[in-house]
């Protein structure tokens, strides 16, 4: 019984030196790093897409995918280049394609906000009501830009 002890400490014992020696041994023979350089910032230039100056354009904006906040995302891109989002939800209809309605007569603010949601198709739809502008129906091909991190 007293020499499986023993076999047991001189068997860690090895273990440990031989560890040890390991770590000494590649600690010693790392390659030299050089100094940390920052990368450069690459910035993704789009063209600059907003609304006419003075102007507010309403838009509602509605995921019709099944993709959780997506709705939430698209208002920021569009909140993003001046647009005021007024309402966000669910489209009942299931969409591969975003589409871009013109309530207002407006075409011109609908194809520059077709152009933040590409491939985005544009239909005029006459709204008598006056209260939305835009309305946006997010489909399935349209991916998000990457968010940025806000501490």
């Amino acid at each position: 019984m007293k020499r499986r002890a023993t076999r047991a400490v001189v068997l860690v014992l090895v273990i440990a030196i031989v560890a040890g020696g390991a770590t000494v041994w590649s600690a010693r023979h790392r390659p030299a790093t050089a100094p940390h350089v920052a990368a450069p910032v690459v910035t993704v230039t789009q063209p600059e897409i907003a609304p006419p100056a003075g102007a507010r354009v309403r838009v509602q904006v509605l995921n019709g995918t099944k993709t959780r906040g997506l709705a939430r995302r698209a208002t920021m891109v569009l909140r993003d280049h001046g647009f005021d989002v007024v309402e966000s939800g669910t489209d009942v209809t299931a969409r591969d394609t975003t589409i871009v309605y013109d309530l207002s007569g407006h075409a011109d603010w609908a194809a520059s906000v077709a152009k933040l949601f590409p491939p985005a198709r544009v239909i005029t739809r006459p709204d008598t009501s006056r209260y939305l502008d835009i309305a946006v129906s997010i489909g399935s091909t349209w991916r998000a830009p990457p968010q940025p991190f806000y501490p």
